[in-house]
């Protein structure tokens, strides 16, 4: 497969929340126009980006919103329905267990882990926070492929390590630092200082 833009696959999970709630509100066909006025993208950026995946929709109709649905969530590999895993169950990682849209993603949360004895054997979202202790076994065991991290950064670094060399296949880390991966670890860093510092600078130097 040809190389596609970072920017174009940022954007496909728009378009399948978009087709989502199309779909919710009844509609079977739904054009680029309408779209991309739902979403603010041009009707071209639309059509160009899944052009990269493919021929999709009938010229003079439109997209049918079922059918294009499924093929983004094919291309996001969404119906693999990956097993998740999420490390460090403070404020955080408790409010990210109890996401109940990972069922809809296709996303299984299976396993929770911390060290704090008095949050191991607790259940969050009707899963039981088991002990760090035994973290690549039950990877191995329940077929994790997806770890989150939500540790505090000092520790983050030693996670992601452990989760490596259980052969997991991606990481999404909430941890503010920047992590130390092989470079064919898929890894998303989702820093909330960062996002609010920059919030903090555009709205500082608004005009008034």
């Amino acid at each position: 497969m040809k190389d596609i833009s970072k920017a174009t696959i940022d954007r496909l999970p728009l378009y399948l929340r978009a087709l989502r709630m199309s779909q919710d509100e009844g509609l079977d066909v739904i054009s680029s126009e309408e779209l991309g006025r739902r979403l603010e993208i041009t009707p071209e950026q639309i059509r160009k980006d899944l052009a990269s995946f493919g021929q999709f929709g009938k010229k003079g109709v439109g997209y049918y919103v079922n059918e294009l649905k499924h093929s983004i969530s094919n291309i996001l590999g969404l119906d693999n329905h990956w097993n998740i895993a999420i490390i460090g169950i403070g404020h955080l990682g408790s409010a990210l267990a109890n996401y109940h849209n990972f069922i809809s993603l296709g996303f299984n949360l299976v396993a929770l882990f911390d060290h704090d004895s008095s949050i191991v054997g607790k259940t969050v979202n009707h899963v039981k926070v088991t002990d760090i202790d035994v973290l690549e076994q039950t990877i191995k065991d329940l077929n994790i492929h997806i770890g989150i991290i939500t540790v505090p950064g000092q520790f983050a670094q030693e996670v992601a390590n452990r989760l490596v060399k259980s052969k997991i296949k991606g990481i999404w880390n909430f941890a503010p630092i920047r992590m130390k991966v092989p470079d064919d670890m898929h890894i998303v860093n989702e820093d909330l200082s960062i996002g609010l510092s920059c919030l903090s600078y555009h709205i500082t130097r608004k005009p008034r």
